[in-house]
């Protein structure tokens, strides 16, 4: 976040259209931080100083001017194309999508609405999106982007998953970059998909919390 960095282990966990789940270890093996999302609500927890945020998407400024919400998560988590607003993609809504020729064998996969401009890079033979990218322009409020790369795809049951992702938040105030490598993909079902709090950890705002999460 800005000129702050940190790099930590930690734990992806999904569960389609239920919740995606990171949790973040500090020294490998304790729990430092986890961020939470369902189609109801961003739950963001900072373990070591018992703080937590826990909003629906229209409270977060980027969110809600990038019109993005549980599902468009969804999708940029799984590496997939994506209609704002939908749960899932039909075929009626590709004729709201336009393409044209990329570079080598790239196809880029163009769609507008209103104030909101979105962009994927996909890979035409392979049919992998390798880039998506969302900006809310606003010339007086500022511009708010959100650029998603995938590389390294690996196999998992059916389907080719990306090992690396790097992301970008651009706003008017910050620059937040978060890069995810993973080094494991394993199938479980065993695990609660809601958190729950002990009434030791109090509500902050989004910026206090940031600003802990940076100084783990």
């Amino acid at each position: 976040v800005g000129n702050q960095q940190m790099t930590l282990t930690g734990n992806l966990k999904m569960k389609r259209d239920d919740v995606i789940r990171l949790q973040l270890m500090a020294f490998g093996f304790v729990e430092a931080g986890r961020l939470e999302f369902t189609p109801e609500y961003v739950m963001i927890i900072d373990r070591i100083n018992k703080q937590y945020l826990k909003v629906p998407y229209s409270h977060l400024d980027f969110l809600r001017n990038s019109n993005i919400d549980f599902y468009v998560l969804q999708s940029l988590f799984w590496n997939e194309l994506f209609q704002p607003g939908k749960a899932r993609l039909a075929d009626s809504h590709l004729n709201t999508f336009s393409a044209e020729d990329g570079a080598d064998d790239d196809v880029v996969i163009a769609m507008e609405d209103g104030k909101l401009s979105y962009r994927w890079l996909a890979d035409r033979t392979a049919a992998q999106v390798k880039m998506a990218n969302i900006k809310y322009s606003d010339k007086y409020r500022g511009d708010y982007q959100l650029n998603w790369d995938y590389e390294d795809f690996k196999r998992h049951t059916s389907k080719l998953f990306p090992m690396t992702h790097k992301v970008t938040f651009n706003t008017p105030k910050k620059d937040i970059k978060f890069d995810m490598i993973l080094n494991y993909m394993g199938s479980e079902d065993n695990w609660e998909t809601r958190t729950t709090l002990s009434g030791k950890y109090r509500q902050v705002e989004v910026d206090e919390i940031l600003r802990r999460f940076m100084a783990l």
